[in-house]
């Protein structure tokens, strides 16, 4: 079947199945395509909740889909692909929590959504790279805190806020990759240009030591950045994935990688062949057991709450 008649196939199933379709914007083009909803992993989560749809196709990696279906007990969650993963939500398990615990029974722990619902479960807060420095602020002064498991992020929200946080040194293997060589030249082929960096890129610090006025946003606040300024150039650091979704949303600009190869495989992982499949077979469903999601759906709660 090719590309155009998956794509009809895939809206007849959608009305006859009552489903909705949601997808990050590191998704493939032809995916994001296909959406009911594209966003970052803040909208993408309030819209699952939102949806009146019976199944929701999700189109990102499996944490998504685990947060989706702790939000929405009563909905079927669908992930085209189980191999969908996260290096980032691999590199912390519950263990890590614990630990810390033992060390700071009093201390408050914010978890990343780029995590795993087991780890969620032992959080307080969960955040996006949307809404993590309005949460982070907020929290009382008097509690240690620890952050995972980004480090990467938690270091640049400790650094607006001004708050002390043990950071878990995990990382985004994409992100992590984006180092201050790449912005450096970068700076050098596109002087004029408005630097837009993800919180979770290596290149943090030393990118606002070579940029001072670069902006460091979630990806959902690259769109809205590009979209309310009046500047025409732009580089990019973080997947790739968005430049489709920048270029679809703000025509008339230029949006150029920091690094061509910034690709998460996990995401790209997710093909229209694989959401057909899906929705025809109902495949694969994402069930999380129920007391870790009663525990994990609070500190989703919080995260859905703020900003």
């Amino acid at each position: 079947m090719d590309k155009a008649s998956l794509m009809e196939e895939i809206q007849r199933l959608k009305k006859e199945k009552n489903a909705v379709i949601l997808a990050h914007s590191y998704q493939l083009p032809e995916v994001q395509a296909v959406a009911d909803f594209v966003g970052d992993s803040l909208g993408l989560a309030r819209e699952a909740q939102r949806t009146r749809a019976r199944i929701i196709v999700f189109a990102g990696v499996y944490f998504m889909a685990e947060t989706a279906a702790i939000l929405n007990p009563d909905k079927t969650v669908l992930l085209p692909d189980l191999e969908a993963g996260c290096s980032l939500a691999d590199s912390i398990r519950p263990e890590d929590i614990l630990k810390w615990r033992e060390a700071h029974p009093d201390g408050l722990v914010v978890a990343y959504v780029n995590t795993k619902a087991e780890v969620k479960a032992l959080a307080d807060y969960c955040v996006t790279s949307a809404n993590a420095i309005e949460l982070v602020s907020h929290l009382p002064e008097d509690k240690p805190i620890l952050f995972v498991p980004d480090m990467f992020l938690g270091a640049h929200v400790a650094r607006v806020t001004g708050r002390q946080m043990d950071l878990f040194p995990g990382e985004c293997h994409v992100h992590a990759g984006i180092r201050a060589e790449h912005i450096e030249r970068m700076l050098e082929e596109h002087p004029g240009a408005e630097f837009l960096i993800h919180p979770e890129c290596g290149c943090g610090s030393s990118c606002l030591y070579l940029k001072p006025d670069a902006k460091v946003l979630s990806t959902e606040g690259m769109v809205r950045f590009a979209k309310e300024t009046e500047v025409k150039d732009f580089v990019i650091a973080t997947e790739v994935g968005i430049l489709g979704r920048l270029e679809k949303e703000v025509p008339g600009k230029n949006f150029v990688p920091v690094k061509a190869d910034a690709i998460c495989e996990y995401m790209k992982m997710i093909t229209l062949e694989k959401v057909y499949a899906s929705l025809l077979e109902m495949k694969h469903v994402i069930r999380v057991p129920e007391e870790t999601a009663r525990q994990a759906k609070k500190s989703l709660e919080a995260m859905v709450a703020v900003g």
